[in-house]
């Protein structure tokens, strides 16, 4: 006769099955939910303790250590309690479970998401000066052409206060409609000093005054050192604050995804991790979409046309050789060609360009509108960011024509064989952020 911490049993030994309540796993078999018992084997035992309490169990026990973590799935409370109910109606009866077993918490994405942001790091320095009122009237321009999301950062130069002038105008000479649809995404990333709870809220405070709002639409932590876990202390406090009214949602960016899995099992809830994705770097769907899936949380892509070089402007030429080609005079340009070339080189990304060129000529758009379409077709991703260059040049026309843009099966595997032809940059640089942790 078996006994475990003072309590005997009166028949053999229990068996705990673990199911994933309510988890998604894309069409995997269930597990039918009935209790069947050998020939002449009884379906239940009693436990009972030295002092004799007892409590009568069923021998297959339902174990419910699979809701404390994102590794078996997204968890949907009213499916997890509709199956637990058929395992009982299976005569299975008996549930295993701990005050330890956390459900994973489940933040779904606004639902003022649009797909294509309008990013701003070419606000911060390095393609041109910014002529603060041109900036404003063309991101009133964005958003009067429905492009209504903005994406900065506390370390995008002036890119804060830029949407709080440009937030004002809309206040002033904008219906309330408009107004509503506006949404305004930053990040914060801090050096890696001590994350109190004054130290948070003080930055977090700072960009509320910068974008002159109430409570940030969303804030995007960023984090050096893995080896620092201060990122833990950092998004408990941010997480206090959007209890508080400050933060409507709290996201990532470039965190990889054994971190993300860490961050979502201590109950931050995160709706998004940005990160680098593009033709080129396909990282992101090697890891951490597949947990994405599981969670629930949405992946926001940049470097998605590559600073430019996803374009028409940079077909049929040969950058290698001095003046031959067009400059890489920006920090993107130049970024983005070093992925390039880790990927597999200029020659190549021609071949690669040749591809997306036939499939935009084929839709009467241009090769960006396509790199763009084939990353939101993409497993996770909620959205894309194309870059903006406030009041010195504007892609209105080609990024509201991703919207419309639907590529079709031979299209997107074209794509893919061309993109797949390059170095799997997993290999290479590592998982999404590992570039910036080398």
């Amino acid at each position: 006769m078996a006994a475990v911490a003072g309590i005997s049993f009166s028949s053999p030994r229990l068996v705990v099955t673990p199911w994933c309540w309510g988890r998604n796993y894309g069409g995997r078999r269930r597990m039918t939910a009935q209790c069947v018992a050998a020939k002449g084997e009884r379906r239940k035992t009693t436990v009972r303790s030295k002092e004799g309490d007892s409590l009568e169990v069923c021998r297959v026990v339902n174990g419910m250590w699979q809701v404390s973590g994102s590794s078996w799935g997204q968890y949907s409370p009213p499916t997890a309690v509709d199956a637990m109910l058929r395992y009982a109606d299976g005569g299975l009866s008996t549930f295993d479970m701990a005050d330890i077993c956390k459900p994973l918490i489940i933040t779904p994405l606004p639902p003022f998401w649009i797909r294509v942001l309008n990013g701003m790091w070419q606000t911060s320095g390095g393609w041109g000066r910014i002529d603060r009122d041109a900036a404003v009237d063309a991101m009133l321009a964005y958003a009067d052409a429905g492009l209504s999301t903005f994406d900065m950062a506390d370390h995008y130069g002036p890119a804060e206060d830029l949407y709080g002038l440009f937030i004002n105008k809309v206040r002033r000479e904008r219906p309330p409609e408009l107004l509503q649809e506006i949404k305004g995404l930053t990040k914060w990333v801090p050096p890696p000093v001590k994350m109190t709870r004054s130290y948070v809220e003080d930055n977090i405070n700072r960009s509320r005054k910068r974008m002159d709002v109430a409570a940030l639409d969303m804030l995007q932590f960023h984090w050096w050192d893995y080896s620092n876990p201060g990122y833990l202390d950092a998004l408990k406090h941010i997480t206090d604050l959007k209890e508080e009214g400050k933060i409507k949602t709290v996201a990532l960016t470039n965190f990889d995804t054994d971190r993300l899995q860490i961050i979502l099992e201590n109950g931050i809830p995160i709706v998004s991790n940005q990160v680098q994705h593009s033709i080129v770097d396909m990282r992101p769907q090697r890891r951490m979409a597949e947990l994405c899936q599981l969670t629930g949380v949405k992946l926001i892509t940049y470097g998605t046309v590559m600073g430019g070089l996803l374009s028409e402007k940079f077909l049929d030429t040969n950058v290698s050789i001095p003046f031959a080609g067009p400059p890489l005079n920006t920090p993107s340009l130049q970024k983005y060609k070093r992925m390039v070339d880790a990927w597999g080189g200029w020659s190549l990304f021609q071949a690669l360009l040749q591809t997306l060129k036939k499939v935009s000529v084929k839709h009467g758009v241009s090769i960006a509108t396509v790199a763009v379409r084939y990353i939101l077709n993409q497993t996770s991703v909620a959205g894309s960011m194309v870059g903006v260059r406030l009041g010195l040049s504007e892609h209105i026309k080609d990024t509201n024509a991703i919207f419309s843009l639907e590529l079709d099966e031979e299209d997107m595997n074209s794509i893919t064989e061309a993109s797949s032809k390059g170095r799997n940059l997993m290999d290479i640089i590592g998982d999404c952020g590992d570039e910036y942790r080398a």
